[in-house]
């Protein structure tokens, strides 16, 4: 893997001072897409990763504190608990062994025996963010193996539940989707980065964006280009809100991993 940019250094890029997350509070979405824009690829993203993207996405799952994700994206995905192998132990120094997987589910259309529900360990059970209106049998059957968030009323609230895992002492979130959840989290002016890889694909026509939905058009959102990293034809850009460049130093990370969370 090379660095493209701000610089080409012909040395292998410190992948955890790149992507460290800056003080307090911070939502980051990790995505990929095809050349041509397709957020899958026969309804799942592996056919648009490879060995370094999996690299990076293990890197990211380490520096957070929780894994934020739609239900329909865990269904699809095959969702289950973070492992330790998977990460990158040393960074997690003075944290949890793995981060808890938190599922948005306005309609609680969960497996309570699924493994991401049943195989989550004590450090790390999995969240479910619901609404007051969700089934209350199958919110009562969720809460013997799951923590349960109430955000709204009929709809999640995004804006609630973003604050409700930041109070339980999740400050550095990382929202891997699917293009449903990374929609709201724009209209709801939540997201403060993007990762985003690039795959050497085209999809074709058909494919889903990785912001996807019926929601109104939400205003665009301003980013600026942090780094661009470059593996086999992969591209691995990181943008910051243009409006949270003060908080990053210009889109420059300022806390290292394992100096433990901010306030």
């Amino acid at each position: 893997m090379r660095q493209l940019f701000p610089s080409s250094d012909p040395g292998e890029p410190d992948l955890a001072r790149l992507y460290a997350y800056p003080p307090g509070p911070w939502l980051r979405a990790n995505m990929v897409s095809s050349a041509d824009g397709a957020a899958t690829v026969g309804g799942v993203t592996k056919y648009l990763s490879s060995a370094a993207d999996r690299h990076v996405f293990a890197l990211l799952r380490t520096l957070c504190d929780v894994i934020l994700v739609g239900a329909a994206t865990a269904r699809g995905e095959r969702y289950k608990p973070a492992r330790p192998r998977e990460l990158w132990r040393h960074l997690r120094d003075g944290r949890t062994p793995t981060p808890p997987i938190a599922v948005v589910t306005g309609r609680l259309d969960l497996d309570p025996d699924s493994p991401l529900i049943s195989a989550a360990p004590p450090h790390a059970r999995t969240i479910v963010i619901t609404t007051a209106h969700a089934p209350s049998g199958l919110r009562a059957e969720l809460a013997r193996r799951a923590d349960v968030i109430i955000a709204g009323e009929d709809t999640v609230d995004f804006k609630v539940a973003v604050s409700a895992l930041a109070e339980r002492g999740h400050r550095a979130m990382l929202a891997e989707g699917g293009p449903h959840l990374l929609a709201h989290l724009v209209e709801s002016r939540l997201m403060d980065e993007l990762c985003l890889t690039i795959g050497p694909l085209m999809a074709g026509p058909g494919a889903t964006r990785i912001v996807a939905g019926p929601l109104p058009a939400a205003q665009p959102l301003p980013l600026r280009l942090a780094h661009v990293l470059e593996d086999d034809g992969f591209l691995f850009c990181r943008y910051i809100r243009k409006d949270h460049l003060f908080r990053t130093g210009s889109g420059a990370p300022v806390r290292l991993p394992g100096a433990g969370r901010d306030g």
